[in-house]
């Protein structure tokens, strides 16, 4: 995709198309249902392609973050090349969404040592990129400073993981994997209890083409069920975690 290649094959754009046209209305009906609030972090190729459907995840009360332009993998960016991504995606999200997040998820997992350093640049506050820690913590500035504050994703949360298959190109390798849907749910909740026992930050990584689909939509139903029956569950978007980190950081130093 990265280099334009796929725009041509049918079969291989149409499953990407799937995820806005018809797997988010489902995610956005179930997240609803339940009463929760999601980040949804969009290459902004997406929301020139599918604005009115980024636009109802707006209009749902979801919060909205970067995640390049064409998913690109940044550490195989130069920084000016990063910081023009950056640049293209905020003028997308601001004319075409009215919005400019605070927010950034690497498409790749992965960044350059200047990445962190520059997405303040462009009024991001935090990430959810990388896997340091089960809590939030700070990145630091190459002089040394406080940079921005990491929600630590997780690839065990990661829906790709276990239910995607694509042939083309072909993911897994070799193929043939899709697992048990019981089994993603049980997985996926016992992660959810064994944080919530300890009182830690859990993120998912989950993809509307991946998870939003009829049959795989229960798993999503077990999961916000055993969340939602916990009533000391702080339920909320990325950024909201993040200012909250940060205020509480300011209160503890004050002290």
């Amino acid at each position: 995709m990265l280099d334009r290649s796929l725009l041509e094959n049918p079969r291989y754009f149409t499953e990407g198309a799937f995820g806005p046209w018809r797997a988010l209305p489902r995610l956005l009906d179930l997240l609803e249902e339940h009463r929760l609030t999601a980040t949804f972090f969009i290459p902004t190729w997406v929301v020139n392609n599918w604005t009115a459907q980024c636009l109802e995840i707006i209009r749902a009360g979801h919060e909205i973050g970067y995640h390049g332009h064409i998913h690109e993998c940044f550490i195989d960016l130069a920084v000016e090349e990063q910081r023009a991504v950056m640049t293209t995606s905020r003028e997308i999200f601001e004319t075409k969404l009215g919005v400019t997040p605070t927010g950034f998820r690497t498409p790749s997992g992965d960044w350059s040592p200047d990445t962190a350093d520059l997405l303040a640049d462009f009024g991001v506050q935090y990430s959810s990129s990388m896997r340091g820690d089960d809590r939030p913590y700070f990145h630091t500035k190459r002089n040394g400073d406080r940079g921005l504050v990491e929600i630590p994703g997780r690839w065990d949360i990661d829906d790709y993981t276990a239910l995607a298959y694509f042939e083309d190109p072909d993911f897994p390798s070799g193929q043939d994997r899709i697992s048990d849907y019981e089994q993603v749910a049980r997985n996926w909740i016992y992660e959810f209890e064994g944080f919530h026992s300890e009182g830690l930050c859990w993120t998912t990584i989950l993809h509307p083409k991946v998870c939003a689909k009829p049959g795989r939509l229960e798993i999503l139903n077990k999961l916000f069920t055993a969340i939602s029956a916990h009533d000391d569950v702080w339920a909320t978007t990325c950024g909201e975690i993040a200012h909250w980190w940060i205020e509480q950081t300011h209160k503890d130093e004050a002290r």
